[in-house]
């Protein structure tokens, strides 16, 4: 039997009536390359039945510790029955960007049911040019942003043609015993404030990179005591402020969401990148930069320090690639926001975003985890009061920006051509109202805006700011070629 980490079962106690911890995707296919013509709930049926021992996220789900005292457990479901997970729904007419933006948001809005695994796909038809859209949401509790882009893979194909998959070879895991789990909580009970003690030593070295604690008095000198008395000598790149300015973006939520979506030319983001001596990671940061300064420059809202973003980061192993759950950890960067030049916010960006993975490559991975096992099982309930308190008080940060990279050919959905594939994420009281998220796929960089609308209801103006921002960086490399 597997349990959740700290980290994991962190994610199932961050929700609340007005948070939803699930990562999610729209996949606008063209069934035209299907065999039928056409891609039905029952094709996807066949599929997932088919495939859902290539992926354990799919198949297990929640054996909770009595009275909560323990971190809970992941184990096979006996009843297990696609029509709990799988759904169709038609596009109110005329079935375009905005009618499926609001169904996305809609659906994303509501909780996972834990009485079964934590995972549901709703085939979207009746889009206005012929194409059907899949959203599929999976709990982050389950998966991280590149183990959810490997679940989606399993599914998919390389040709119309879909290739044949081995039945299971090795018998489902076995439910956890009560008795092993109420032995296993008293245990972790007893070890606990050693263990709580180890993660806050081997987190007290980075108290300056961490968001909130490096903004208190003293932060920096108790993070370089803790190196020394660790032995760890290594000099670290001073990090800019990371206090966070005060913005609609930041405060309590509502369960309601708004999504907007759209793609660039991943060979642009490439070209500008390149021109820049910069990563695609760090022209994407830019674009995000420009894109928010001329959002709440509309919206008299711009502060004069830099936005604070948190930058989820992959830390899973070749070791770790079948595990459920989440090997993620975060990078805390400044955002040039304030500063007006286009030219200039490009290059700062490219700046800061080294500073920073510089300082983080030399953090402990597991920062995040460290943090998270801090909290005894039981307290980890007060999360959303907290987080909401957090929101008002003293945000952390001002947002979640995150950039997965996807394959670069075309791949398959039941034989239908998948043409794009739009990430839709978590907002939390803690981390704001806004997320931003992008998946590089088949020569696009696809992009999805989600946002809790009483802090920004108008997510298709930042979708459009977004692309401006990728046009003037295009122009500017225009300037840099030789005439």
């Amino acid at each position: 039997m597997t349990q959740l980490t700290a980290l994991d079962a962190q994610f199932l106690s961050a929700e609340s009536a007005t948070t939803a911890v699930h990562v999610a995707g729209v996949a606008i296919l063209d069934p035209s390359c299907a065999p039928s013509g056409a891609i039905t709930r029952a094709d996807l049926a066949r599929l997932l039945l088919d495939r859902l021992h290539l992926s354990p996220a799919l198949s297990l789900r929640l054996a909770v510790v009595p009275f909560g005292l323990d971190l809970p457990y992941w184990a096979p479901d006996p009843g297990f029955s696609i029509d709990n997970h799988l759904f169709e729904v038609e596009l109110p007419a005329p079935g375009g960007e905005a009618e499926l933006a609001e169904t996305v948001a809609a659906l994303h809005s509501r909780h996972l049911d834990r009485e079964h695994p934590l995972w549901e796909m709703h085939l979207i038809t009746g889009l206005a040019d012929g194409r059907v859209a899949v959203y599929t949401k999976v709990h982050h509790a389950a998966i991280d942003g590149v183990s959810g882009a490997e679940t989606l893979a399993t599914l998919l194909d390389l040709s119309p043609e879909p290739r044949s998959v081995e039945p299971p070879s090795c018998p489902p895991p076995q439910a956890p015993d009560l008795l092993d789990m109420l032995a296993g909580a008293a245990v972790r009970a007893a070890a606990h404030p050693v263990n709580a003690a180890r993660s806050l030593a081997r987190a007290a070295g980075d108290l300056d990179a961490i968001p909130v604690v490096a903004t208190l008095p003293g932060a920096r000198l108790i993070a370089k005591a803790a190196r020394l008395v660790t032995g760890d000598d290594r000099p670290r790149p001073d990090l800019p402020s990371l206090s966070t300015p005060r913005t609609p973006l930041n405060g309590p939520i509502t369960a309601e969401r708004r999504f907007a979506y759209g793609s660039v030319p991943l060979k642009d983001v490439k070209h500008v990148a390149k021109s820049f001596d910069m990563s695609v990671n760090d022209v994407v940061m830019a674009v995000c930069a420009s894109a928010l300064r001329a959002w709440l420059d509309e919206h008299d809202a711009l502060p004069e320090q830099p936005l604070i973003a948190a930058v989820p980061v992959a830390v899973r192993k070749a070791s770790a690639r079948d595990r459920v759950g989440n090997q993620i950890s975060a990078m805390i960067t400044p955002m040039p926001t304030h500063v007006a030049d286009a030219r200039e916010r490009l290059i700062a960006t490219g700046e800061t975003m080294r500073t920073a993975k510089r300082r983080f490559a030399m953090s402990p991975a597991s920062w995040l985890h460290e943090l998270c096992a801090m909290l005894p099982t039981p307290i980890a309930a007060l999360t959303p009061a907290v987080f909401r308190l957090a929101s008002v008080v003293s945000p952390p940060i001002n947002l979640i920006i995150s950039n997965v990279p996807g394959p670069q050919f075309p791949l398959y959905l039941c034989g239908g051509r998948v043409l794009s594939y739009y990430p839709v994420s978590v907002l939390t009281d803690v981390s704001g109202g806004l997320n931003i998220t992008c998946f590089s796929y088949d020569g696009a960089l696809d992009l999805g805006v989600v946002s809790c609308p009483n802090r920004m209801d108008d997510a298709w103006r930042l979708m459009h700011h977004l692309r401006a921002a990728m046009d003037e960086f295009t122009a500017l490399t225009r300037d840099l070629s030789p005439s």
